[in-house]
């Protein structure tokens, strides 16, 4: 008899079904570079908990809505912003009313050495070689920084020690590898670093509210509405903020 139960709790797992008892499907996730981590430990979670799979596509928020509106098969959109989002609804590439705030990111500026950032002033003295940024026209981590800097009255000084990634976390990468000896990076990605950082102070740059859009090609995917949904969760929330970022009380819940 149990080896009967044995074989029969196999073949149900063979056959794709989840714990819940539905069968397991798998969600294509565009996600903004600088929620990588997070959505990593999130995909994890909602796998062991719904027997669905995230699969996930990081770069650029602009990047990643250029290939949407190419039609690139996702299913679910992690943007950086929200008017790309909005956009998506619009252009009824994603399901209306669908789109909530599912983070708020922090702008760091960082640097490995321990004595490097302090502060403001590390911007003004400008002794440094090149300063990491992510492209400002793709990427709303790389506007803020823009923003930042020109209300701190440092911009036009320090645009020849620019060097541009593609995406939030190429540019951690510059400052990581020593390409770059500081960079504006997102709290997520040095929340656990040593090195030096200066959490730029929020009213420096318009507030990097984080929607999540369900998109028309996942609509009718069980796996896709449910990773939203999962997004939605306390479980979830509870990454997120341990990522350093804020989440929205107003967003919608599951």
């Amino acid at each position: 008899m149990k080896s009967l139960l044995a074989f029969g709790l196999a073949a149900f797992s063979f056959f794709g079904f989840s714990p819940s008892g539905a069968f397991a499907g798998e969600a294509m996730v565009a996600v903004a570079a600088n929620f990588t981590e997070p959505a990593r430990e999130i995909a994890a979670k909602f796998e062991a908990e719904t027997g669905h799979t995230a699969v996930l596509s990081f770069g650029s928020t602009g990047q990643l809505f250029t290939q949407i509106q190419q039609g690139a098969p996702f299913d679910v959109f992690l943007s950086a912003d929200t008017e790309r989002p909005a956009r998506a609804m619009d252009d009824n590439l994603a399901v209306k009313d669908s789109a909530f705030t599912y983070a708020i990111g922090a702008i760091v500026l960082y640097s490995t050495n321990v004595d490097l950032v302090a502060g403001a002033e590390t911007l003004r003295n400008g002794n440094f070689g090149r300063l990491a940024i992510a492209n400002p026209e793709t990427a709303p981590y790389g506007a803020g920084a823009v923003e930042a800097m020109q209300k701190l009255g440092v911009y036009d000084a320090l645009q020849p020690k620019l060097v541009r990634g593609n995406n939030i976390a190429q540019a951690y990468q510059f400052v990581e590898t020593g390409n770059a000896e500081l960079g504006f990076v997102a709290s997520s990605q040095v929340v656990d670093k040593g090195g030096s950082k200066w959490f730029v102070p929020s009213d420096l740059y318009s507030p990097v509210r984080q929607d999540a859009v369900l998109l028309t090609h996942g609509q009718a995917d069980e796996a896709a509405v449910a990773f939203v949904e999962f997004l939605k969760s306390p479980d979830a929330r509870a990454i997120i903020r341990r990522y350093g970022y804020g989440v929205d009380d107003r967003s919608p819940k599951s």
